[in-house]
């Protein structure tokens, strides 16, 4: 790609700047409108009558411009449905259903025009008559409806606004008049019959009801000032030359008919003339050779020609630009002058001919390239209009991907898709073609060799369609619209082989000559030059198809009045039985023989037929006179509109197609390599050979092109995101056609501030700075999501933690329970073994002096020793009371307790750590320990009271 839509040049501002300026434009037009709609009560206002938003002028608007909606859209999803035969719809909506009845109502209306004749008169044909007040009746309806729906004059949209109305208007009021006049007796050269004659313009209503033919007109009316002027450049060489000719030949190309005669005062009377060719039966007289028969002595010019004034100079000279008759008027001067004056005719061929005309047609052409806009463009803007025509021209190879899994399948179509193999089958068409140069005739014996050859041809023809139908497949081979054309010839050829064999007779071998004949068409697809020349004609044909109409449309307005003018006009040199125009199919006829100028100026010459060469009538249709007048404006007037100008304009056409084929390929913007190309890489995605692919294929078609359209998704990834979202929302996400890929990948390979045009530019400008948003936008939106996901998985994995962790706790907290059971059971079991020994000790200690209780402490264990009058011996009366209270409440004493060892520095494992735990939780741990210390000086006590006890309880035994 040479360019990215991500990089910004500093002209954006100018493009930013027009459509503002354009925007602004527009909104002060709107504010004009609307303050000439305020401050104007009749503005707008239809015959200054019917109000601006009143209802009927809606109606009648609504009838006026209701149109077939190419853009069928789903009522659900709100998508556009993809229509078959998408031109015929196009062509449906070419324009409005008003202007559809109104086409066909003059379609019948001109067909009636055409059957009217001397002899098949409208006067005295109720059909005709019919077929009128219908025109009369629809055309009034449709104006009525227009004029109530945008007015008739001074409305912006009034019927009356341009020259197309004025014409409607005009062949409306001609209709009306003659529909209520209806003459019965129409005399030559009278306001009867010049009404009928304006009649005739009808057929040019298409131009004003179709727009394509009415922007031609209104591109040939805009360079009427250049042709205006090369005509009267044209105008002022005849007139010079026909000055000098009335000058030195005016009078003097006269001569008297007969021969012997030389001066003028002696032609008088009559003479014998022999008569060479003649259809009389004449006899012979006594030594003649040749019949002859006496003819009076007439002095007169040439029959077609002469330099007697001024006028008759003019039109000599002008049959003379068109290269008819200036051969004549050569020998006559030669003959009655001298060689000399040749000299002036010579002269004014070179000069007016070859120059003046040249240029005038080339003004012509240029003109209409001008007021098109090709004129006015760049090298580069033309070769992007080029580019575009290419573009639309292609279309999908339709060729199935090799089958490589197939192994006899892929060889059939090697040989099928080889060189030599398609120039055998070329060789083997123009051998075919060539048979038909000789003449096929069942008696003659060289016949049955021609057909016996054009037989075995056909079977190569059958055998080629067998290779391609196993190589492609059915479906494959029918994807082609070059294939159904050669399966349908093969077929017709095999039908004819049959036929041959079977019952060999000229029927048959003039069906032999049809299949032949459109065997040679198929040759036209396999060769490129062959293609492109095809190519030319044929988009050259659809280019140029509203201006055939248009030519039809005036040929036919010009046969319907000539069968007026000249209907029954007698024969000459150029009218006869087949070239008249007695009715409107020879009309027709005798019309296109003109637009090749096949003597048009005898059939002009001949139509200015006036007596007393003629009989006259007292109506049009009972005279065999012609209209010098008529005759002079009707055939001028067609040879200079049809063959100076439209004609001139097809050669433009061709030319200019000519030149899109057969440009240099280094200045087109995308060559036929480069188009090729993507036709193959298209070929590969587009399995189906449907024509479409989905759109989720376009990055994967993006990535395999190569060449000028090639784009590396790594290096431009946001050039490829923009291309891959152009053609998301082309469809709304549905699938894109093969010219919809072809178009991007146009635009975005272009600069297209040197390629474009104004209004192109800046529509193409803000589709990309839209692009450029919502890929942005969808990438933050894209970069967010990836965010979002990214924490949910985080929070997720977090979640899966804290479950595992609180399983864990729970576990460790029931191995913790079991260790504290564990614990108290032991600590149980320790107490009951502690109770064993008190009593045990209890049981010893009575026969334990306190000397050796004093001195056993002594020297074991340091513990102080308190006296008989400690106040702790007032609750050791019943110690056995409160061994059995302790012992009956073990959680608590197991659990707040503390285990002394020597020294009593010891603290039991468990309740260290909750006295830790309770510390650093910062909880008030002051009672715990003070309950804890009066547990173990209670403890102490206990133990100090098993001591005493058991000292007291020894002397009250001994006192007793």
């Amino acid at each position: 790609m040479n360019r990215t839509s991500s990089s910004r040049k500093p002209q954006d501002l100018d493009i930013k700047m027009l459509q503002a300026k354009r925007q602004q434009a527009e909104m002060r037009r709107n504010q004009r409108e609307e303050d000439l709609r305020e401050n104007h009560p009749y503005f707008d206002t239809p015959l200054f009558a019917i109000g601006r938003e009143s209802r009927f002028r809606k109606l009648c608007q609504l009838i006026v411009y209701s149109r077939y909606d190419t853009s069928h859209k789903d009522p659900i999803t709100g998508k556009e449905r993809k229509l078959k035969y998408k031109r015929l719809h196009n062509l449906l909506a070419l324009v409005t259903y008003l202007d559809w009845l109104m086409i066909l109502v003059t379609t019948l209306s001109c067909i009636s025009l055409m059957l009217e004749a001397a002899e098949y008169r409208i006067t005295e044909q109720p059909m005709l008559q019919i077929a009128e007040y219908a025109f009369v009746v629809f055309m009034s309806l449709e104006l009525s409806l227009k004029i109530l729906a945008d007015g008739l004059l001074f409305t912006p949209k009034a019927l009356i606004r341009d020259m197309a109305g004025v014409l409607d208007l005009f062949i409306y009021m001609v209709s009306l008049v003659f529909s209520c006049w209806m003459p019965k007796h129409v005399p030559p050269q009278s306001g009867a019959q010049l009404l009928l004659i304006l009649r005739c313009l009808r057929p040019l209503r298409i131009f004003n009801l179709v727009p394509h033919m009415r922007k031609v007109v209104s591109e040939l009316c805009k360079g009427f000032k250049e042709i205006l002027l090369v005509s009267v450049l044209l105008i002022v060489l005849l007139f010079v030359f026909a000055s000098y000719g009335v000058q030195m030949y005016g009078g003097r190309l006269a001569r008297c008919n007969d021969p012997t005669i030389t001066e003028r005062k002696d032609c008088v009377g009559v003479f014998i003339r022999k008569i060479f060719v003649t259809k009389m039966k004449l006899e012979l007289n006594e030594n003649e050779k040749y019949p002859a028969m006496l003819v009076p002595r007439v002095w007169a010019n040439p029959r077609r020609f002469n330099f007697d004034n001024i006028g008759h100079a003019m039109l000599a000279l002008f049959e003379v630009l068109s290269f008819k008759g200036w051969l004549d008027i050569r020998d006559v001067l030669k003959i009655r002058l001298g060689i000399a004056s040749t000299v002036y005719i010579h002269i004014f061929v070179f000069l007016g001919c070859m120059i003046g005309l040249t240029l005038f047609v080339g003004v012509v052409i240029a003109n209409y390239s001008e007021n098109k806009g090709t004129a006015l463009l760049t090298v580069d803007q033309r070769r992007w209009c080029d580019l575009k025509k290419r573009l639309k021209i292609a279309q999908p190879l339709h060729l199935p991907p090799r089958p490589d899994g197939r192994a006899f399948r892929a060889f059939i179509y090697d040989v099928t898709q080889n060189i030599y193999f398609k120039r055998f089958v070329a060789v083997s068409v123009i051998i075919n073609s060539s048979l038909l140069c000789v003449a096929w005739n069942k008696k003659d014996e060289p016949t049955k060799s021609l057909a016996i050859v054009s037989s075995l041809l056909n079977f190569v023809f059958v055998v080629e369609v067998v290779m391609k139908l196993i190589a492609f497949t059915p479906r494959g081979y029918w994807q082609s619209r070059r294939n159904r054309y050669d399966l349908f010839v093969t077929v017709l050829g095999v039908v004819w082989i049959i036929l041959n064999y079977t019952v060999q007779t000229d029927e048959s071998h003039m069906f032999g000559f049809l299949v032949i004949i459109l065997r040679f068409f198929t040759i036209t697809g396999k060769h490129a030059t062959l293609k492109m020349l095809m190519l030319t004609v044929g988009v050259s044909v659809y280019k140029s198809f509203f201006i055939i109409m248009g030519m039809f449309l005036l040929i036919l307005s010009y046969a319907l009045a000539g069968c007026i003018l000249f209907g029954t006009v007698k024969y000459g040199e150029g009218i006869g039985r087949q070239a008249n125009f007695q009715t409107a199919t020879n009309g027709i006829t005798l019309l296109f023989r003109i637009v090749t100028g096949e003597d048009w100026n005898k059939i002009m010459h001949d139509c200015m037929v006036a007596p007393p060469f003629c009989t006259p009538g007292s109506n049009f249709w009972e005279t065999d006179c012609g209209n010098f007048t008529g005759s002079l404006i009707f055939f001028c007037t067609f040879y200079v509109i049809i063959t100076y100008i439209v004609l001139n304009l097809l050669v433009a056409i061709i030319m200019e197609n000519f030149s899109l084929f057969y440009s240099n390929e280094e200045d087109a913007l995308l060559s036929y390599a480069d188009i090729r190309n993507f036709q193959n890489t298209w070929n590969v995605v587009d399995v189906n050979q449907r024509g479409v692919i989905p759109v989720r294929k376009i990055k994967f078609i993006l990535r395999l092109l190569k060449g000028r359209l090639e784009v590396d998704p790594e290096k431009d990834r946001l050039l490829f995101k923009h291309m891959c979202y152009e053609l998301e929302r082309l469809h709304n996400g549905d699938d894109v056609t093969f010219h919809d890929v072809l178009n991007m990948l146009s635009y975005r390979s272009v600069d297209i501030r040197k390629s474009l045009q104004l209004e192109e530019l800046m529509a193409r400008e803000e589709l990309e700075y839209i692009i450029e948003e919502e890929v942005a936008k969808q990438t933050i939106r894209n970069w967010l999501d990836n965010c979002l996901k990214r924490i949910r998985a985080q929070k997720e994995q977090s979640s899966l933690l804290d479950r595992l962790r609180e399983t864990n706790d729970a576990l460790i907290v029931g191995l913790h329970e079991d260790k504290k059971t564990q614990i108290q059971d032991k600590e149980k079991e320790s107490e009951n073994k502690e109770g064993e020994r008190t009593r045990e000790r209890k049981k010893g200690m009575i026969m334990v002096t306190r000397t050796d209780s004093m001195s056993s402490i002594s020297g074991g264990r340091k513990f102080l020793a308190p006296t008989p009058s400690d106040t702790s011996l007032r609750g050791e009366k019943h110690p056995r009371h409160d061994s059995k209270s302790r012992k009956g409440k073990p959680s608590g004493g197991s659990k707040n307790l503390p285990h002394v060892i020597e020294g009593g520095e010891g603290i039991t494992a468990g309740t260290g750590g909750q006295l830790s735990s309770d510390i650093t939780s910062n909880k008030a741990v002051l009672p715990r320990s003070a309950s804890g210390s009066g547990e173990v000086r209670e403890w102490w006590r206990e133990q100090v009271g098993y001591n005493s006890g058991s000292d007291f309880s020894d002397g009250t035994d001994k006192d007793d």
